[in-house]
């Protein structure tokens, strides 16, 4: 039985409990080779958000997106519309699954975010370590920094 490494519920008709194997079945048109295009500094494949909200079907009166990191306690919840098409669910390295050090299992990211805490779609958005994305009518738990001197802490060694 393999390791489900996203969980994706809420305001869903079909919840999804997906593993690397069930990631890596999706069709070629709906896989993202190498985010480097998007983001130099990131590295690995991924599938299109679209393909993962296609199969859990979110209802009409879900509005935002969660991704929810249980490793770090940090949570970000983002308009759907906004996202639907920028998203990319990073899951594999070099043939295999995303490795904690890359921000995986699954790390979340937007092609083309705003800087950090200038917008809802802001690179803060691109979460690392995320297990489960929620769908919700209006916005979920958001854990993002609000201002400079949270930002700067958030990303402190």
């Amino acid at each position: 039985m393999s390791l489900k490494v996203l969980t994706v519920d809420g305001d869903v008709v079909q919840p999804l409990s997906l593993s690397f194997e069930d990631l890596a079945a999706f069709p070629a048109a709906e896989q993202v080779s190498d985010v480097s295009r998007f983001h130099p500094t990131r590295k690995g494949d991924g599938v299109t958000l679209e393909a993962v909200l296609n199969r859990a079907r979110p209802r009409t009166t879900a509005t935002y997106l969660t991704l929810h990191a249980t490793a770090d306690n940090f949570h970000a919840s983002i308009p759907l519309a906004a996202v639907r098409s920028e998203g990319i669910v990073v899951y594999r390295l070099d043939g295999a699954s995303l490795p904690a050090k890359s921000g995986g299992p699954i790390r979340f990211l937007i092609k083309d975010p705003a800087a950090c805490h200038t917008d809802e779609l802001d690179d803060c958005a691109n979460v690392k370590f995320v297990d489960r994305i929620e769908l919700t009518a209006g916005k979920g738990l958001d854990t993002r920094p609000e201002t400079d001197d949270e930002h700067e802490k958030l990303h402190q060694p």
